[in-house]
């Protein structure tokens, strides 16, 4: 029964993240030396990665995973487990578009229980340090996989943070704020603390609720818009 239970656990903890979408892999395009790797931000939709195709007048191969931990994870293929597939695939990459780390966060919180203390309530105003432990790992991570994207010839990585999350109807993800404005501090000194040439883009400021679906996490059209705007002055020198 706990071996089911966990299992029961695990798929809708998978539907809740990967919605129902959620593209395919694409291992050669037009322009094979950039790919994307990261999460449902990037792959429910496909909408920023259409976009910034649209915009390239080429397409990228893509990696992407909806649900995807930075390394690790059960509930999809990790982003340092797709860098590798990319890898194989073939190894003359470039230039890297991802995000990578939120998942880390969120499929505790979205397991009910918070145990590691990432949202805030009228009882703690802050994130708990078990909550900072757990982004500065992510943090190492993030170094790690940059660090090894470098030693590979990987010669720009255009790395997308976290906006803030907005109330859902299964879970106050509004409550996350705090814990996602830390995630984005430890993602840009992880992206300035590599070895690689990395820029690390912020989009807390453009990402509104308006721009969020329903559940909470994901940007719709607009917000997929947004955040293909704010990659492509970024990435459009590097093509």
């Amino acid at each position: 029964m706990q071996h089911f239970n966990k299992l029961l656990f695990t798929a809708l903890l998978g539907a809740l993240l990967t919605g129902c979408g959620g593209g395919s892999t694409v291992a050669d395009a037009d322009n094979d030396q950039v790919i994307t790797v990261g999460d449902s931000i990037f792959d429910l939709s496909n909408e920023i990665q259409i976009n910034l195709e649209s915009f390239a007048g080429q397409t990228f191969r893509k990696y992407t995973k909806s649900g995807a931990e930075l390394s690790g994870g059960s509930v999809a293929q990790s982003v340092v487990d797709q860098y590798a597939e990319a890898k194989a695939d073939n190894s003359a990459i470039t230039t890297v578009v991802m995000d990578g780390g939120g998942n880390d966060i969120l499929i505790p919180v979205i397991s009910l229980a918070d145990p590691y203390g990432c949202k805030t309530n009228i009882f703690r105003s802050d994130i708990s340090s078990n909550c900072k432990a757990l982004i500065d790992d992510v943090y190492v991570e993030a170094v790690n996989l940059l660090n090894s994207m470098d030693n590979d010839g990987v010669q720009n990585v255009v790395y997308l943070g976290y906006y803030h999350t907005k109330n859902a109807f299964y879970n106050n993800l509004g409550a996350l704020a705090k814990a996602v404005d830390y995630g984005d501090l430890r993602l840009a000194q992880a992206c300035n603390n590599s070895t690689v040439n990395c820029t690390f883009l912020d989009p807390r400021s453009l990402i509104v609720n308006s721009d969020i679906n329903a559940d909470g996490i994901h940007p719709n059209s607009s917000g997929s818009l947004k955040l293909a705007n704010l990659i492509w002055p970024t990435l459009q020198p590097l093509l």
